[in-house]
């Protein structure tokens, strides 16, 4: 545990490995009040498509978490960050270019693999700093201010949209790589002991991947995280139909996709308050439990009331299952990494890769599946929750 740090410099630890985290998430959520301007300069017809934009990002994302571990653990956390940094901003200068859907989707590939490495050496930064519910606790700090970009971020591309075009919420992106660029290399130390670098050969990185797959810890949290994700992805790709086609909120679709996104946040300021009381695993049984019951009982509601919703009856479903979902993910991820501080980037990695690969294909399916109703996302929400909730009670039966 870092007992040395000073109050200062923990928060503005916590502030930068949250801005490492924020660039995926204000790739995603500012430009979900531009999709259907996006797909209208590209003659998309069928909103579904542009549902690719999010998905592809996370494509991006799921196989640059492959290559960045390895790199960390040999190179350093710094450099690697510099180089999904670069990457980023290539993939920002594609998209604010880009003449037709598919160099838009190159781009966005790029963002998405890009901001895997911030993302993968934030987790190794922290794990080299702190373990077990210390490292729970500050994955919790992190996320939290984490969650201030989707409460904000749609708003604020709602409001550019009303006085430029789509393609100059890329360039907030680019600053945003700037700025974790420059304050990176002036205020992090490099947090890799000389005696954790591992050889950047295939044997050592096989031997080390052996290690962490090895782990039925490391693998079946790192599942159950995916799991989860899945269901946030499938409401992130199908919210703006959601909101605006089914509920027909037209702009306020911002501020209803950012009440969900604060409960997030509120959950996660508790959870950091009493996880090192609980613990880990409590917390996420109650949360999964939560979610499987809110899930199903909005399902029934939908069903009685032939598939005819209210909006304030889906926040009060959004509001309560997303405080469950803050729980979740700062725990999940401090349980997977627990025993794996000898190997934290491969271990950050397969992590990473593992969850979003597992979230991007169930959650783009839940996404493409909207059929204006919200079936999709209950069941998906259920089917996820209830599997990550029986896999989780199998790992507290092995422990």
């Amino acid at each position: 545990m870092m007992n040395h740090q000073k109050k200062s410099s923990f928060v503005e630890f916590v502030t930068l490995m949250a801005l490492y985290v924020s660039l995926m998430a204000m790739s995603i959520d500012m430009i979900l009040p531009a999709l259907f301007l996006m797909g209208k300069d590209f003659g998309i017809i069928d909103q579904n498509q542009m549902q690719y934009v999010i998905g592809v990002l996370f494509l991006g994302f799921t196989f640059g978490q492959i290559f960045y571990g390895p790199l960390a653990d040999s190179f350093g956390r710094k450099p690697t960050v510099y180089l999904g940094l670069i990457i980023f901003v290539i993939g920002n200068i594609l998209s604010i270019t880009a003449q037709d859907y598919s160099m838009m989707l190159l781009g966005r590939f790029l963002q998405g693999f890009g901001a895997a490495s911030p993302r993968i050496v934030s987790i190794a930064i922290i794990r080299d700093l702190y373990k077990g519910r210390d490292m729970a606790r500050v994955m919790s700090f992190v996320m939290t201010i984490f969650i201030v970009i989707p409460v904000i971020a749609p708003s604020i591309g709602q409001a550019l949209l009303f006085f430029m075009s789509w393609r100059f919420l890329f360039g907030i992106f680019l600053i945003a790589a700037i700025i974790a660029t420059i304050w990176t290399f002036i205020r992090l130390p490099e947090t890799l002991k000389k005696q954790d670098v591992r050889p950047f050969n295939l044997p050592t990185i096989w031997k080390d991947l052996l290690v962490v797959l090895g782990n039925k810890f490391a693998v079946g949290y790192t599942i159950c995280n995916g799991l989860v994700f899945g269901a946030l992805i499938g409401y992130l790709s199908s919210s703006r139909q959601i909101f605006q086609d089914y509920f027909q909120v037209g702009e306020l679709f911002p501020i209803y996709f950012g009440i969900s996104a604060l409960s997030v946040g509120a959950s996660s300021i508790l959870n950091s308050m009493i996880v090192k009381k609980y613990g880990m695993k409590l917390i996420c049984h109650n949360a999964l439990l939560l979610m499987m019951a809110m899930s199903i009982s909005f399902f029934l509601v939908s069903i009685f009331q032939n598939h005819q919703l209210l909006i304030w009856q889906f926040m009060i479903f959004a509001v309560i299952t997303f405080f469950a979902l803050g729980m979740l993910f700062g725990n999940l991820n401090a349980m997977a990494m627990e025993q794996m501080g000898h190997v934290a980037g491969v271990a950050a990695a397969v992590n990473g890769c593992l969850s979003s690969g597992i979230s991007v294909i169930i959650g783009t399916a839940i996404g493409q599946s909207y059929n204006n109703t919200l079936t999709p996302i209950f069941c998906g929400f259920f089917l996820l929750t209830s599997s990550a909730f029986l896999l989780q009670k199998w790992l507290g039966k092995k422990s």
